[in-house]
């Protein structure tokens, strides 16, 4: 049995009560924290406030039209100043898939950076729900997990005969799989060449708000305003309980979009329960607070290991993840104390993801154990 990693209670204020290595092991085994994936953290108090409140109000319409979800539709519109046509489904695969089905057709294929979840992390829920769309990958200039307008001139230019899928939709993930945050400007510059080319841009926002906390934008500058026709608005890994709202900026683009969202079987019949908790995010801007507070978390790690003799940061930490390299033993000695994280970014490599509850006290225990075990090796 691994020991659980060293945290404290929520609240920074509890340590002036750790007086001693035990009661820091003690608070630890009541709270434990990990770094794999932010989706590991729990609900955030104002969507799980919300989430009783639809539950307390008494019996309302089905399949998402009760009032619940029409106003939160009409607060992403007014987030996003503009009129926009919103959706919700359970998670993130059905929503880039589904999104990305009703941009293409069977014969088409999907520009997208070769690290994209979409790729490597969806199952061909793309290609299934589009009845055979192909993804097409390309490489930036630089190893930051972010498509150029370059690398998608490249795939376009490719081939143009029948024999080929025909390019139709470019697809950016924001923030990348790597932690990487695509400026306005680039945006904005990959979506001029995708309209010169006729093809349609889809975001794939996961972390969008990390992105946009990063940015310090008007989130309607780096989506419709920079040429982006549909945005999958990720609420699960940053304080929500599950639900995903796809976002159509070209509202033309979402006709017959609730059949495919009823076929695939993400129509929940009690939608207030998905929606509802979306009015603790936008209310007050609990979305870009929580986001804030995860990238701060890992500025923080970052900061704390980037001089760790043996430890390489991968990738400049831009939103709430740190990719470092670390020794195999290393790895293999924080996974003896309990700690979580992912290795799926080469040898060595590290994914290190901070939530919208990460306490400052975790991430310093866990940078007291990666200092540790440099100085012990």
């Amino acid at each position: 049995m691994s020991q659980v990693p060293c945290a404290s209670n929520i609240h920074a204020s509890a340590l002036t009560n750790l007086t001693s290595p035990t009661a820091a092991d003690d608070r630890v085994r009541q709270t434990p924290q990990h770094f794999a994936s932010d989706n590991y953290a729990g609900i955030c108090p104002e969507a799980l406030h919300y989430l009783i409140e639809a539950n307390a109000s008494g019996h309302e319409v089905a399949y998402g039209d009760d009032t619940w979800t029409q106003r939160v539709c009409d607060g992403i519109r007014h987030l996003f100043d503009t009129d926009c046509e919103v959706f919700f489904v359970f998670n993130g695969t059905a929503a880039n898939s589904l999104a990305l089905a009703s941009l293409s057709q069977s014969y088409h294929s999907v520009i997208c950076h070769e690290l994209a979840h979409v790729e490597t992390d969806e199952c061909g829920g793309p290609e299934f729900f589009s009845n055979g769309a192909k993804l097409l990958t390309a490489r930036g200039r630089e190893n930051n997990g972010k498509l150029t307008p370059d690398a998608i001139e490249a795939v376009i230019s490719r081939r143009s005969d029948i024999h080929f899928p025909k390019p139709k939709v470019v697809t950016l993930t924001q923030a990348t799989e790597v932690g990487t945050v695509y400026s306005v400007d680039e945006v904005k510059a990959i979506s001029a060449v995708a309209k010169r080319r006729n093809l349609r841009v889809h975001m794939d926002g996961a972390r969008f708000a990390n992105a946009v906390a990063t940015l310090g934008c008007h989130p309607g500058d780096v989506t419709w305003r920079a040429g982006v026709d549909v945005l999958c608005f990720g609420g699960t890994k940053n304080g929500l309980p599950v639900g995903e709202a796809v976002v159509f900026f070209n509202r033309a683009l979402a006709e017959d979009f609730a059949y495919r969202v009823k076929q695939a079987g993400q129509l929940a019949s009690k939608m207030r329960f998905i929606s509802a908790p979306w009015l603790g995010m936008l209310e007050n801007d609990t979305w870009l607070r929580n986001a804030r507070h995860a990238n701060a978390m890992a500025q923080l790690l970052a900061q704390r290991i980037r001089d760790v003799p043996g430890v390489s940061i991968m990738f400049e930490t831009q939103a709430n993840a740190v990719f470092a390299e670390l020794p195999l033993h290393m790895i293999e000695a924080l996974r003896a104390k309990g700690w979580r994280f992912y290795t799926f970014i080469g040898a060595g490599g590290c994914r290190l993801m901070c939530a919208w509850d990460t306490r400052p006290e975790t991430v310093e225990c866990l940078a007291a154990d990666i200092r540790g075990l440099s100085t012990a090796a």
